[in-house]
């Protein structure tokens, strides 16, 4: 990928294959979305109404309530209210994504968050209404924030690379398999303190993780299914109008030179965005690093041209 973090920020929408930027986008712009709305409403005291607004997005767990608000399975995961919450899982979404989108390719890596974060609200929900630890709490507990997602792209990254090493602070080098069996202890640990309901969406996330790389070992993705809802949008929004071009008559041999001049022109812009986008789809379904030594040239050679 070329460009810098912000610049896959700002154009997160406009390139292809960019799905890591996209997630992150997203959940920058809910965030601030929210923050704008919890500050003004609080100040003009209508605290509750922004309780009620957000409440619509948020994971609820208790059965009769999610079902009347299905959607809450997708939107939770793209909400966060507190600014620790939010810098912490993107930051490690970025750190490990990048590993992720380099090995399986950016759409993948979507499959993977979407998929890590419809497990963890099902663990979550399922517990809730099982366990008796939380018969008393199960009417008003309601869940956002991307971590079950992020689990599931930490997870998958150390069943992946294991020995890829990230060097922290303080610390130094250390195997990813070590940061993420520590933060999936953790997870563990305080699944029945006082944010259980998270910890109960990060294991269910992290065990997504597991599995994905495991079956994708196989032969199977298991991302299939959101990965059609994902082209199919694609397609939907990216649909671009016909143009119809016409020439003026001032001669059969002016007319039939501008003609072949455009037609070979068009031809050869043609071939030279479907090469670049059969290069891009090469890498969503098997990474950058599978692409040949010509075949990265050219993607570097489009990048840099024009402009």
């Amino acid at each position: 990928m070329y460009g810098g973090f912000w610049y896959h920020i700002r154009h997160a929408f406009d390139l292809k294959n960019n799905g890591l930027y996209k997630i992150i986008a997203i959940n920058l712009l809910a965030f601030l979305v929210l923050m704008v709305l919890r500050v003004f409403l609080t100040i003009g005291g209508a605290e509750a109404t922004y309780r009620s607004i957000i409440s619509v997005f948020m994971m609820p767990a208790a059965i009769p309530q999610f079902l009347m608000q299905p959607w809450t399975i997708i939107s939770y995961m793209f909400l966060h209210e507190g600014f620790l919450h939010i810098i912490f899982n993107l930051l490690f979404l970025y750190w490990f994504g990048l590993l992720v989108q380099e090995y399986l390719g950016s759409r993948k890596l979507v499959n993977l968050y979407i998929l890590g974060g419809i497990a963890g609200g099902l663990l979550y929900m399922i517990l809730y209404n099982i366990a008796p630890y939380f018969n008393d709490r199960v009417d008003g507990a309601l869940m956002l924030g991307a971590s079950a997602g992020v689990f599931a792209i930490v997870v998958a990254a150390a069943t992946l690379r294991p020995d890829t090493q990230f060097h922290l602070l303080l610390i130094g080098p250390v195997k990813i398999k070590y940061i993420a069996i520590f933060y999936v202890l953790v997870a563990f640990a305080n699944s029945a303190g006082a944010n259980a309901g998270g910890e109960l969406a990060h294991l269910g996330g992290a065990a997504m993780g597991f599995i994905y790389i495991l079956q994708l070992n196989k032969g199977i993705d298991l991302g299939k299914p959101v990965q059609a809802v994902g082209v199919f949008f694609e397609k939907l929004f990216s649909q671009k109008p016909k143009v119809k071009v016409t020439y003026r008559r001032d001669g059969e041999a002016s007319r039939k030179k501008t003609t072949m001049s455009s037609s070979t022109s068009s031809s050869t812009s043609r071939s030279t965005q479907e090469e670049i986008d059969r290069i891009l789809d090469k890498i969503a379904d098997k990474g950058y690093d599978n692409l040949t030594k010509e075949e990265k040239r050219k993607l570097f050679d489009f990048s840099n041209k024009d402009a």
